[in-house]
C-alpha cells in the first residue's frame, strides 16, 4: 500500500506571492512530480491548510490543479482554511457531522482522517462529536493509520508546539482504548519530525510552500528548505516513510 501525504499548500489567489513563493507553481509542481512517479499510489492525502486565508479563488485554483491529478485523493483541513470556501469549491468532498473527515479503507488497514480546525484558533481542537466519530471509526477496523492537521505531540520546538492539538489528552485515550492505530501523520509544523508519542509512532511532514526553521529557543522563524512530501509504504507487518523533495520551479531563487 503506498499513501502520500502532501501538506500546508497555503495557496493564495492566483498570481499572488507568500513570503517571496508562489505556492500555487509549487503545487502544479507537487502534481508533475506525483504523476510522474507515483500515479500508481493508492491515496494522496492533503493534510490541511490548503489556503493561506480561506480564499475562495484558491479552493477554486486548487479544485482546477487537482483535476489533473492521476491517483485518488482526499482533503483536509487545517487552522488557515475556511470550511464554508472550502465546501463551496469541493461539494462533493467526503464530510462527517458537518466536519471534513472521513475513513478510507484499503487493503493493508483503514484510513481514518480526522478534522482538528476550530475557526478563529491557530492551535486544534477535537469536540465531544469528532472524538465519538473517531471512537466509533476505530471500534470497527483492526488496524488504521490516523491523519490530522495538528499533531497532538510536541516535537521539540517551543515556537511550534505551543500551537499544536490542545487538550490531547482525550484523543490519547480513545487511541489507547482501541489499540489499533499503527501510526500518526500530521502536518501544520512545516517541518520532517519523527518519534513516538504514548507508544504510537509519528511523523510531521514538510511543507510545499514555506518551512519552518529548526530553532530550540526564541520565537518562530521562516525557512528556505526545499518543500516535500511523504512517500508511506505499508503492509501488514511494517511502515515506512520517506520524506521526498520534489523539484519546483522557483527553487534557484530561494536560499537553503
Amino acid at each position: 500500500m503506498k499513501i502520500i501525504q502532501v501538506s500546508d499548500l497555503h495557496l493564495r489567489a492566483p498570481g499572488e506571492t507568500l513570503l517571496g513563493i508562489d505556492p500555487l507553481a509549487r503545487l502544479e509542481d507537487c502534481v508533475a512530480d506525483l504523476n510522474r512517479n507515483h500515479a500508481d499510489a493508492d491515496l494522496v492525502v492533503f493534510s490541511g491548510d490548503l489556503t493561506n486565508d480561506g480564499e475562495p479563488s484558491a479552493y477554486a485554483a486548487l479544485a482546477e490543479r487537482l483535476a489533473g491529478l492521476a491517483a485518488p485523493f482526499r482533503l483536509m483541513l487545517g487552522n488557515h482554511d475556511n470550511r464554508t470556501a472550502f465546501r463551496a469549491a469541493f461539494p462533493d468532498a467526503p464530510g462527517e457531522g458537518g466536519f471534513i473527515q472521513s475513513s478510507v479503507d484499503l487493503p493493508e488497514g483503514r484510513i481514518v482522517l480526522l478534522d482538528t480546525l476550530e475557526a478563529g484558533l491557530i492551535e486544534g481542537r477535537l469536540c465531544e462529536a469528532r472524538l465519538a466519530w473517531l471512537d466509533a471509526v476505530l471500534a470497527e477496523t483492526r488496524s488504521a493509520l490516523l491523519f490530522l492537521h495538528h499533531p497532538p505531540f510536541p516535537i521539540g520546538v517551543p515556537s511550534l508546539d505551543k500551537w499544536r492539538l490542545s487538550d490531547a489528552k482525550h484523543l490519547r485515550d480513545v487511541l489507547i482504548r482501541h489499540n489499533n492505530v499503527r501510526h500518526i501523520f500530521a502536518g501544520h509544523v512545516h517541518r520532517f519530525a519523527a518519534g513516538s508519542w504514548s507508544g504510537i509512532p509519528f511523523v510531521t511532514v514538510r511543507a510545499t510552500s514555506i518551512q519552518s526553521a529548526l530553532t530550540f529557543s526564541g520565537p518562530h522563524e521562516t525557512s528556505f528548505e526545499a518543500p516535500a512530501y511523504a512517500v508511506i509504504l505499508a503492509d501488514g507487518k511494517n511502515i515506512i516513510v520517506h520524506m521526498h523533495e520534489f523539484p519546483c520551479r522557483d527553487a534557484e531563487q530561494q536560499q537553503i
